[in-house]
C-alpha cells in the first residue's frame, strides 16, 4: 500500500522490488494506491479505490482536498483489509491498520515538534500526518516497522520509545546494475559525447524527485559561488520528478543558466553515474538516500549532508565528503569547490567501487520479502494449533 505510484520514485521502486520478491516466494501481491502512473509489472494487481464525493459543491470541494482524500483512502484500507482477509498489509506510507510499515520517510513527529513552529502543528495536514504516524508507532499498535538507517531509527525512538521492540533494521537494496562494470569507460564516453562535454569539463550530477527537499537551491547557490574559471568548465545536470520552473529562474538570477540542465526522471542513470565527476546531494532531510549508495558503487564521488540517512556510507567507504550539521551554505560552497579541484577523485572513485563489492547494499527486497513470508507462515501455524 502506498498513496501514489509513479515511475522512478525511490519509495515506488522499493515497493515494486519487494512486491516482486514476495511473488518469487509464491505470494500473490496487490498494490493499493490512490493513483497510478506508468506501466504495471506482470503479476501485480492494482487496487485503486474510487474516492467519490457528494453532489453538494461545498462537500465536493472539501473531499477533493489532499487531506480528505488521504482520510478516505485510509478508511478504505481498513475496510478493504477486512473484506479481502489479506494475510498481511505492508504499507509504504503511514496509515492505520498496517501489519508492516516500510519506513521510507523520516519521523514526522520529530519534524513537527523540533523543526517547525506551533502554527505548523495547527494545520489539518500536520494533524493528519501525526495521527497516521501515531497509529503505526504508538504503544497500542502491533505494526512491525522496517527501518532503513540508524539516524532515522533514533528519531522515531525519541518520539515513540514504546515502539522499540517492533522495529526491525533492514539493509539497503540498490540494484546491482549501478555497480561500475567493464563497460564503465564506454558509458562515460557515450554520455559525454551525447551532451558535448569536453575532456576538461566537469560534470556534476544531482538525482532525486522533490527538488525542494533535495536541496536543489543549495546546489545552484554552490555552483554560482565557484571561481569564474572553474565555473566556466562545470556543468550541473539535475534529474528528477518535479517542476523545474522555480529553479530555472533561480539559475537565471544567479547567472548560471548555461551551466545547468534539468531532466525528467530517466531509466539510464548508470550512464550518468559513469559520465559525471561528482554527485551533489545536499538534501535538507532524507531517511535514506538511495542515490548516495548508487553513486558510491558506481565510483562517483559524493558530496552530501549529514541529514541523509545513508550519508554514513560515504564516510565508511571513504568515497567523498559529508557536511556536518547544522548545514552551512558557505561550507557546502567551500567543499564543492575543493572536491572539483581535488586530486583525490580517483581515490574516492576506487574506494567506492571496492565498498560496493564488499558491503551489504543490495539484499533489502529479498530480506523484507522473507521476513514477511516467515511471519505469515508462523501466524498460520499458530492459528492452526489454536483451532
Amino acid at each position: 500500500m502506498l498513496f501514489d505510484w509513479f515511475p522512478h520514485g525511490g519509495l515506488q521502486r522499493d515497493c515494486l522490488r519487494i512486491g516482486l520478491g514476495l511473488m518469487r516466494q509464491g505470494v500473490a501481491v496487490e498494490v493499493i494506491c490512490m493513483s497510478w502512473e506508468g506501466p504495471v509489472a506482470e503479476g501485480i494487481t492494482r487496487v485503486i479505490p474510487a474516492i467519490s464525493s457528494p453532489d453538494n459543491v461545498f462537500i465536493r470541494n472539501f473531499f477533493s482536498s489532499k487531506v480528505a482524500k488521504r482520510e478516505a483512502f485510509a478508511q478504505f484500507i481498513v475496510q478493504h483489509k477486512s473484506r479481502e482477509n489479506y494475510d498481511a498489509v505492508l504499507g509504504f506510507n503511514r496509515v492505520p491498520g498496517l501489519d508492516y510499515y516500510f519506513a521510507a520517510d523520516t519521523c514526522f513527529a520529530w519534524k513537527a515538534t523540533r523543526e517547525r513552529s506551533w502554527l505548523y502543528r495547527l494545520s489539518s495536514r500536520c494533524r493528519q500526518y501525526l495521527q497516521f504516524e501515531e497509529s503505526v508507532f504508538d504503544e497500542q499498535s502491533k505494526t512491525k516497522i522496517l527501518i532503513l538507517s540508524p539516524g532515522q531509527k533514533n528519531e522515531y525512538l525519541a518520539c515513540y520509545p514504546a515502539s522499540a521492540d517492533r522495529i526491525i533494521d533492514i539493509p539497503p537494496g540498490i540494484e546491482r546494475d549501478r555497480m561500475a562494470g567493464e563497460d564503465a569507460g564506454d558509458l562515460r564516453h557515450s554520455l559525454r559525447h551525447e551532451f558535448g562535454l569536453a575532456n576538461d569539463q566537469l560534470l556534476v550530477l544531482q538525482v532525486g524527485s522533490g527538488f525542494p527537499i533535495k536541496g536543489v537551491d543549495r546546489s545552484l547557490a554552490a555552483l554560482a559561488s565557484l571561481p569564474a574559471e572553474l565555473k566556466k568548465k562545470t556543468r550541473l545536470f539535475i534529474i528528477g520528478r518535479d517542476k523545474p520552473g522555480r529553479y530555472e529562474k533561480m539559475a537565471e538570477k544567479l547567472g548560471i543558466t548555461a551551466n545547468v540542465t534539468f531532466f525528467k526522471s530517466r531509466d539510464d542513470l548508470p550512464r550518468f553515474f559513469q559520465g559525471a565527476d561528482l554527485l551533489l546531494h545536499p538534501s535538507y532531510k532524507e531517511s535514506a538516500g538511495m542515490v548516495i549508495l548508487e553513486a558510491i558503487v558506481a565510483g562517483l564521488p559524493v558530496l552530501t549532508t549529514a541529514a541523509c540517512g545513508y550519508a554514513f556510507h560515504v564516510e565508511q567507504a571513504n568515497a567523498g565528503i559529508v557536511l556536518a550539521d547544522p548545514f552551512s551554505q558557505n561550507a557546502l560552497n567551500e567543499k564543492f569547490r575543493a572536491m572539483l579541484d581535488s586530486d583525490e577523485k580517483s581515490q574516492w572513485q576506487d574506494a567506492g567501487i571496492r565498498y560496493g563489492k564488499t558491503a551489504d547494499l543490495y539484499d533489502m527486497p529479498e530480506t523484507v520479502a522473507s521476513f514477511v513470508v516467515e511471519n505469515i507462515v508462523a501466524k498460520m501455524q499458530e492459528e492452526s494449533h489454536v483451532s
